[in-house]
């Protein structure tokens, strides 16, 4: 099978892209042919080096950690899934940049029948951060203000569009030309950071959904209702600020949870989630990753794993 390859850290210029043998599906797993895998910042910085003290990885590793694909071969105990099921899921910290990959069957879900195998690899990472971030760990009810930042990117989209879905008023900052796009999504108000302060244009949020960090993440806190929820996967909120401010503050990894994404892809089935995506030939991995280095983005990025 083809596979991208890393035998030392670095930029994208590391990533190699050979003919290796096939995995084997373990017990409780299943063996997918890849069609689509989709590309996240956490592939950079896992390629990058930056985050080995923190999951030190055996070399040469694949990077990738979400796949759509068709299930080929299945480990000794599956009974969820079978032969030619198409499915996607948030298979592994690394794995997905190649033509097959394995995965735990809790992992996975069938792929919604709304999209395609390029839409459906971009969904799982980004769509459960959002779910999990709106849902489990800021309980956004109906009626509530929700800020969310970094609108426009790949758990920007997802979150606009869930939070909506539960009901919420939803405020977006992006710059100007993404707007458009965050109207179509859902957001009731966007906002153009780069224009004007958003602590300057919005108060009285019930949630903040932080996917910037930083000094973004702080002036946030401002915005909140007290008793209000600043949420972020990217970095844990000051505990001074939250206390100060009477704020409770989440910082959380992201769950693989096959359940869940069963239900996500409910949501697409049922039109109330849509994705756009920009698809690269797996052997112009490098690209995709030097792209999503560059943030900013519209959408996701996927590779394309049959060419």
């Amino acid at each position: 099978m083809k596979a991208l390859r890393v035998y030392e850290y670095g930029g994208s210029a590391a990533l190699r892209l050979e003919e290796v043998a096939d995995p084997v599906a373990g017990a409780g797993e299943v063996l997918i042919q890849v069609a689509a895998a989709g590309v996240n910042p956490i592939d950079w910085k896992i390629l990058s080096g930056a985050m080995q003290a923190f999951i030190p990885l055996p070399m040469p590793f694949t990077p990738g950690v979400e796949v759509a694909g068709t299930v080929i071969a299945k480990g000794d105990g599956v009974t969820g899934f079978s032969l030619g099921d198409e499915v996607f899921g948030f298979i592994n910290i690394v794995g997905g940049y190649a033509s097959k990959a394995v995965a735990p069957v809790e992992k996975l879900a069938l792929k919604p029948r709304s999209l395609s195998a390029l839409q459906a690899g971009a969904v799982p990472a980004s769509a459960l951060t959002a779910w999990q971030a709106l849902t489990e760990h800021a309980g956004v009810q109906r009626r509530q203000k929700v800020l969310i930042h970094a609108a426009a990117g790949g758990v920007g989209s997802m979150a606009v569009q869930i939070a909506r879905y539960l009901g919420a008023e939803v405020y977006a900052t992006a710059s100007a030309h993404h707007h458009a796009y965050l109207k179509a999504l859902g957001a009731n108000h966007t906002i153009d950071y780069t224009a004007q302060a958003f602590e300057e244009q919005v108060s009285g949020m019930d949630v903040v959904l932080d996917l910037v960090g930083g000094e973004t993440q702080k002036r946030s806190f401002a915005v909140l209702k007290r008793n209000g929820v600043l949420v972020s996967p990217v970095s844990a909120p000051n505990m001074t600020l939250a206390n100060d401010y009477g704020i409770t503050p989440v910082h959380f990894a992201t769950r693989s949870d096959g359940r869940q994404l069963s239900l996500i892809a409910g949501l697409f089935d049922k039109g109330h989630l849509t994705v756009e995506v920009e698809a690269y030939p797996l052997s112009d991995a490098a690209a995709a990753i030097d792209k999503s280095l560059g943030r900013h983005l519209h959408g996701r990025l996927v590779l394309d794993t049959t060419r």
